[in-house]
């Protein structure tokens, strides 16, 4: 799965989030190509509380161990 995310709260303010299937993550600055599109969501992180509107999955809560503050826009691709 790759998540190609615009906003603030990350390293960059564009940024490409690769999951290999064997668990492992890497990022990388800007857009990595090709996009297969999936679904978009918007992801609302303020402090422990994470808050995610998936165009496919719908509404989600969780709660995450680190204090944060992100606002992210989205696009799930497969790989």
């Amino acid at each position: 799965m790759k998540y190609i995310e615009f906003g603030i709260g990350n390293r960059w303010l564009v940024r490409t989030e690769t999951e290999k299937p064997d668990g492992t993550e890497t990022e990388a600055r800007g857009i990595i190509r090709p996009i297969k599109f999936r679904s978009l969501y918007l992801r609302l992180w303020i402090r422990r509380t994470v808050w995610i509107l998936d165009s496919q999955d719908g509404f989600k809560k969780a709660t995450k161990a680190r204090n944060q503050f992100k606002v992210i826009f989205g696009i799930r691709s497969e790989l």
